[in-house]
């Protein structure tokens, strides 16, 4: 005879992350935040140009529903009742622009991903039609005009993509970013799909006036955008829709944010003042700045941070962004070859205990904060006859702790309060060598969350506190303990200040490489079959040689 179900000790919340790299589902425990069961799948890219990347939107929903079916068998296998899941929380990446045909359900071009830079020349034409006196893109947004964010990929498309001209011309055509076409597939799709987004996400489109809370026509006409095929705009914990189909059917998604956002809420970053930084595939420092927004001075974004509930305040954040974190140990991987897998990075920088010299700015798409310069390419310089694969593995790590000292820098001048420590999250934190160089770049102790799955917990809370759900307090005094990991700074501060300081000359010489931007058609080029980075290991090999390149690596 077959045992009972059980209920695991409470209710239960699920929790989607849609991420760069990955999809991933995961089942906590609304009391005590346990994490019950996950299943995660791993997503490719495209690469038809240099610069441009692009990922199948319909890839991403299928891998979604793989999770979350996966997830549900596992917890089966555990004896745990599913029917006591009581909602389902979205966390996403951000900015990713996708546009479909609501009629067939239908994506009507790839996904253009937050990393893409093929619109730099749209970004420069755009920028000349602002006011020097008014600049009001930022005034309304938070945002620098960047190929970052979501307006400009849904130009190109709009420009680019015969199909999705003609679906729009017929009132066809939705946009969302990756959250809202994942809630409208989930929720029915072409069978009464809901279209919405929440206002995390729809904070990094360059389209939503982020003190009005609501689509701005003044931006949507700048960027000659048209308003119907937005989404509508709800908080980040509230009832959208219920599952449609599959094991989880009939259950709410009631909580959405975007994965940075998400992040904060995990960490429980509830009051001014607080910050996390998250080291994924890029690195993301958001700091909360309670109901106000902060403008930065120092090239930092201002962002809505959450807002969880339809009749809750809206809190902001202060956010430093940068485009290649963990993707600088892919590129290892995946274009040099020198590591067979990502956590090979660790030991090899272990052995090295040293870049001796070797400075790596991993400038793949440009530098993000606080420099904004679309036209930096990434450089590894400082090599000698004695470096080898090991220091450059340190060096690429320590690229990832000197951008985050970047923004930190940037972050305390904004806000005249330096922070007394970094709380970290994000799937590099299990990296303990990056971790203490961390610690040592920015001289202050890092605390790494021991729970590694912090943007899925921001996202279940949202979702079980949402009203109507209720299974997940938010009170102070309700929410559980993380245990944390702390990592104290091991060198003088002397020495971390000549080698940011040598950093900072590495950097201002990645800069001014782009002198032209591709062109922005779809139609093919020379260049269609060319990996991202490519043209960073040509550049190496013209100026020290094929010979010694291969020497180096051996």
């Amino acid at each position: 005879m077959a045992a009972p179900k059980t209920a695991a000790g409470g209710p239960l919340v699920g929790a989607v992350v849609q991420g760069t790299d990955y999809s991933n589902f995961v089942v906590f425990n609304s009391k005590t935040s346990e994490v019950l069961s996950h299943h995660r799948v791993g997503l490719t890219q495209e690469f038809p140009k240099e610069g441009w990347i692009e990922q199948d939107p319909k890839q991403i929903l299928q891998s979604v529903n793989e999770c979350i079916e996966k997830t549900c068998e596992k917890l089966q296998e555990l004896n745990i009742d599913i029917s006591n899941i009581k909602a389902i929380g979205v966390s996403n990446q951000r900015e990713t622009t996708v546009v479909w045909d609501k009629l067939t359900g239908e994506p009507l071009y790839n996904a253009v991903m937050w990393l893409d830079v093929r619109t730099q020349s749209t970004v420069e034409t755009l920028s000349k039609k602002i006011p020097g006196n008014n600049n009001f893109v930022k005034s309304k947004t938070g945002l620098p005009l960047s190929t970052y964010f979501s307006a400009v990929k849904l130009r190109w498309i709009l420009d680019n993509v015969r199909k999705a001209q003609k679906a729009v011309e017929e009132g066809r055509a939705l946009f969302g970013t990756i959250d809202s076409w994942l809630i409208w597939s989930l929720t029915g799709g072409v069978d009464g799909g809901i279209h919405c987004t929440d206002v995390t996400n729809a904070s990094r489109t360059m389209l939503f006036n982020i003190h009005s809370l609501e689509w701005d026509k003044e931006l949507c006409d700048f960027f000659e955008i048209p308003m119907d095929i937005l989404p509508n705009i709800w908080s980040s914990s509230e009832i959208y829709g219920r599952m449609k189909t599959g094991a989880l059917e009939g259950v709410p998604i009631s909580g959405c944010l975007g994965d940075q956002s998400a992040a904060l809420v995990g960490q429980m970053c509830f009051q001014e003042g607080q910050a996390k930084n998250t080291y994924g595939t890029g690195c993301f420092l958001l700091y909360n700045t309670g109901h106000k927004c902060v403008f930065s001075e120092c090239g930092l974004l201002t962002t809505v941070a959450y807002k969880l509930g339809k009749n809750k305040p809206v809190f902001y954040a202060l956010e430093g962004s940068v485009a290649i974190g963990g993707a600088v140990v892919h590129w290892l991987r995946d274009n040099l070859g020198i590591i067979k897998t990502s956590e090979e990075s660790e030991k090899l920088a272990k052995e090295a205990g040293t870049s001796y010299g070797c400075y790596f700015i991993p400038a793949f798409s440009g530098l993000y904060a606080p420099y904004w310069e679309p036209t930096a390419r990434g450089i590894i310089c400082g090599l000698t006859q004695f470096t080898n694969k090991s220091h450059i593995a340190f060096a690429a790590l320590e690229a990832i702790c000197f951008q985050t000292r970047e923004i930190l820098d940037a972050m305390n001048r904004d806000c005249g309060i330096p922070l007394s420590h970094l709380q970290v999250d994000g799937e590099m934190t299990s990296n303990k060598v990056l971790m203490q160089l961390q610690a040592d770049i920015l001289h202050i102790p890092v605390i790494k969350a021991s729970m590694p799955e912090t943007m899925a917990l921001g996202a279940a809370m949202a979702a079980g506190a949402a009203e109507g759900v209720n299974v997940w307090s938010l009170k102070p005094e309700d929410l559980s303990t993380i245990i944390m990991e702390r990592f104290e700074p091991q060198i003088k501060a002397t020495e971390s200040e000549i080698r940011y300081s040598t950093w900072k000359k590495a950097v201002m010489k990645s800069m001014g490489w782009v002198t032209g931007q591709p062109s922005e058609s779809s139609e093919s080029n020379n260049f269609s079959s060319l990996p991202l980075g490519f043209f960073i290991v040509t550049s190496m090999i013209m100026l020290i040689g094929a010979r010694y390149i291969s020497s180096i690596f051996s």
